[in-house]
């Protein structure tokens, strides 16, 4: 009887590292954004539209995790040389098609908590909540996986910033505001800087299964400024809420010292182990800055 205990909770635990919990924040931080945003414009918060929203988002996360964890161990990417976190797939620890289901099941669950905000924000919501389950399977398999074609940076940009922070804005509101579009591309851009460094790490493994990511593509150089551009673009984006009367948000700058870090550390060392460092840094950079935006809005 032990041992089957001991046995379950340890598929437990695999399972919740599959779902890959230190990349959740992802879905976290554009939902407290966009909640102070509809606040700090007068708006009426409904926190059962945020709480669901939040769900939805995390589980579609979770569901584009395991499909990743088993499209890439299908494709020959991740290996057992590979640089990053052991995937349980690669691993032998779970199946290809038990990961396929349980990434199925994620997006069966997000659905569920997707029709209270349809019933809330109608056909717009429905036509959002369809593209990025789509995505989400698209991300890593199907004809055109959008991270084997370059666009993995672009997706986050858009569906964990624009899309996420103006969808929830809207499902308060009833309105698309431009405050919500440049709140959003700020979050999204350094959620970004995550899957940048991640591809910047994994370049060489890439190459030999032909994910042509944007490091793989235009090389290590390119990759390095790019992420450089991601770090601080959003910084540069603060003068326009200075602009329209919310000058608090300028604290986001307290963030500013740990983007300068992170870019000298990706200019100074090769790809290798120890850009899990710098994952789990650009990690710390987009919750701290989207928290200070979030209180900047709110004072």
């Amino acid at each position: 009887m032990q041992r089957i205990k001991n046995e379950s909770g340890s598929q437990l635990k695999f399972w919740f590292l599959a779902f890959r919990p230190k990349t959740l924040t992802a879905a976290l931080v554009p939902i407290v954004a966009s909640t102070a945003l509809v606040s700090a414009l007068q708006f009426t918060v409904h926190w059962r539209i945020s709480i669901y929203a939040l769900l939805a988002s995390i589980f579609i996360q979770i569901g584009t995790n395991l499909v990743n964890d088993a499209a890439d161990f299908k494709k020959g990417a991740d290996k057992e040389d590979r640089l990053g976190p052991k995937r349980v797939t690669q691993s032998g620890i779970f199946s290809y098609r038990a990961v396929m289901m349980m990434g199925s099941f994620f997006f069966f669950i997000a659905v569920l908590c997707g029709i209270p905000l349809v019933m809330i924000g109608g056909w717009p919501i429905v036509f959002i909540g369809v593209v990025s389950i789509l995505c989400g399977y698209a991300y890593t398999t199907g004809p055109f996986p959008l991270a084997y074609r370059g666009m993995g940076d672009i997706f986050v940009i858009l569906f964990f910033g624009l899309i996420a922070v103006s969808g929830l804005f809207y499902l308060h509101t009833h309105e698309w505001r431009i405050e919500a579009f440049v709140l959003g591309l700020q979050v999204g851009l350094h959620c970004a800087v995550l899957i940048a460094i991640n591809n910047l790490r994994d370049i060489d493994g890439d190459k030999l299964v032909d994910k042509k990511t944007l490091p793989v593509r235009f090389g290590k150089q390119f990759a390095r400024y790019e992420i450089a551009f991601l770090c601080f673009l959003p910084f540069l984006l603060l003068t326009y809420w200075i602009q329209v009367g919310f000058a608090w948000v300028g604290i986001g700058l307290l963030a500013l010292p740990l983007a300068i870090r992170l870019s000298i550390k990706i200019f100074k060392n090769e790809p290798g182990p120890i850009y899990n460092k710098f994952l789990a840094q650009s990690a710390g950079l987009h919750i701290l800055f989207g928290s200070l935006l979030a209180l900047g809005l709110l004072l």
